[in-house]
């Protein structure tokens, strides 16, 4: 397996400039990050999740995590959490399991992206395999993927004295 298929097409639609990259099997953005020489800032993952009723995908850099509190209150959620590979294997059928690009808006779900992933001006994702990546301008993946941007990243509250 190689790119996704249905990614690869939509690209190739809309006639956005990206490069393909080839890197030794890895699991986790943060795997990847490491073995591709990528950093960590620069390579976004993709988290799916389970609100009330449907999933939902979050992007944000590879060092960070989600702040499920702050997603659930921006969706007026009543329980958001992690899904798990069943709730979302058929979602993706075109990628290998945990390796899925940030589009939602190419298998059907809402995508929600951190604000801190457009200071750059270029991101790198799971391309559908854990051995393939595309590195894109932010701009491009911007426009394409249509995420509503958002501080979605977890950040150590602070008491104030």
């Amino acid at each position: 397996m190689s790119i996704s298929h249905r990614l690869k097409q939509y690209l190739d639609k809309e006639g956005v400039a990206f490069e393909h990259h080839v890197h030794p099997t890895a699991y986790t953005s943060q795997e990847i990050a490491a073995v591709a020489h990528i950093p960590g800032k620069e390579m976004a993952k993709s988290v799916v999740l389970k609100t009330d009723d449907k999933l939902v995908l979050a992007v944000l850099s590879a060092n960070n995590k989600v702040d499920l509190d702050v997603l659930q209150t921006s969706l007026g959620a009543g329980a958001l959490r992690l899904a798990s590979e069943d709730e979302f294997r058929t979602v993706f059928p075109t990628c290998e399991v945990g390796a899925m690009p940030p589009f939602g808006n190419i298998f059907g779900m809402p995508t929600y992206c951190d604000r801190a992933l457009e200071r750059g001006e270029q991101i790198e994702f799971n391309a559908g395999t854990h051995h393939d990546t595309i590195r894109m301008a932010f701009a491009d993946f911007r426009r394409l993927a249509q995420p509503e941007m958002m501080d979605l990243r977890f950040q150590p509250r602070r008491r104030v004295a």
